[in-house]
């Protein structure tokens, strides 16, 4: 591995997640506070190294395979906690962390097929509703939002599980020549 800021990120945002779960579960509002801020200064720097790799041209392969991973990593730990707190239902977090397995599936099968399968808009969008539901999630958690939270809550939820469905559909159309039979010589 390269070592590099944006590798750098990349790493740090693996780190922060058992130190994101250490105060989600810690009782008291402060640590509540920090949890919430570890989390969207992670899910910042997501964005961030990104950036920085593709403008200072220090796009690495270790970032190509470690950056989507340690997005998945943080979503999934909070998703996965909300579930265990009850503030999330398991079908819909499984629906989600299915495709995140699914599509990484997909995309190692085709590295070792020789093909990139690049990340997509709709695959961002996917990310950027996962993030805004766990920032939700916490935020009305600890800070209240009122009566229209939980029903605002749900229409997150929905947005996720239903970008999660289709980025993934697209990912597999996308890469569907990969699964038409071969001709060996």
């Amino acid at each position: 591995m390269r070592w590099n800021v944006p590798n750098s990120l990349t790493l740090a945002r693996f780190a922060a997640v058992p130190l994101f779960l250490v105060f989600l579960f810690m009782p008291g509002t402060v640590f509540k506070i920090l949890a919430l801020a570890i989390f969207a200064v992670a899910a910042l720097t997501d964005a961030v190294d990104g950036y920085l790799a593709r403008s200072l041209r220090e796009v690495t392969t270790f970032g190509k395979l470690a950056d989507p991973i340690a997005d998945k990593v943080l979503v999934a730990a909070a998703l996965v906690s909300f579930v265990e707190f009850g503030e999330l239902r398991a079908i819909p977090v499984i629906v989600i962390l299915a495709r995140e397995f699914l599509v990484t599936g997909l995309r190692i099968f085709a590295i070792a097929e020789g093909v990139v399968v690049p990340a997509s808009s709709l695959g961002k969008l996917k990310t950027i509703s996962h993030v805004g539901l766990v920032l939700f999630i916490l935020a009305t958690r600890y800070f209240g939002i009122g009566e229209w939270g939980e029903l605002a809550k749900q229409g997150f939820l929905y947005l996720a599980v239903a970008l999660a469905v289709v980025s993934g559909g697209e990912y597999f159309w996308r890469a569907r020549a990969l699964f038409r039979p071969r001709l060996t010589p």
